[in-house]
């Protein structure tokens, strides 16, 4: 497997019922356990396991507009070339971008990214973006309000 392959992992029902319950962060192992009806080591190894293979993340995640000052954009952006996933790695790990994805229609990838006082719009473009070359354009979506939207707090 080349090493920017990503690792396909087979997830069953029972991982998906132990990533459900995990949406509640402070559930514990032992709780879901009783909840499905399964061995607390059991569901230790899997979420353990789902970890290690980079299926499940734990973190917490904040909703951007309840902290003072911070903000999120969306962006579209059309690249000159269609090395896509090179260059969604390279801007992936510019200060403020919390994702980027390949996506299909108007523009090859879309962002999210996380502002906050002394780092805002002007400053990404300007301090982060320009770093990166063969950007033909963006376009940018500033969110307003959101419903059921957490990001982690990357800043």
């Amino acid at each position: 497997m080349a090493k920017d392959e990503e690792k396909k992992v087979k997830i069953d029902e029972t991982d998906i019922d132990i990533i459900r319950h995990l949406q509640d962060g402070r559930k514990s192992f032992k709780r879901i356990a009783e909840e499905l009806s399964l061995a607390e080591n059991t569901v230790r190894s899997r979420v353990t396991k789902l970890i290690d293979n980079g299926v499940l993340q734990i973190t917490g995640n904040v909703v951007p507009g309840s902290i003072p000052g911070h903000s999120v954009v969306f962006i579209g952006v059309k690249l000159q070339s269609m090395d896509l996933v090179k260059k969604g790695k390279e801007i992936s790990k510019l200060t403020g971008v919390v994702s980027v994805s390949v996506v299909t229609g108007q523009y090859d990838l879309i962002l999210v990214v996380l502002l906050k006082e002394g780092f805002n719009l002007l400053e990404f473009y300007t301090e982060q973006m320009s770093r990166i070359k063969g950007i033909q354009s963006v376009e940018t979506f500033v969110v307003y309000k959101d419903y059921n939207f957490r990001v982690p707090y990357i800043l």
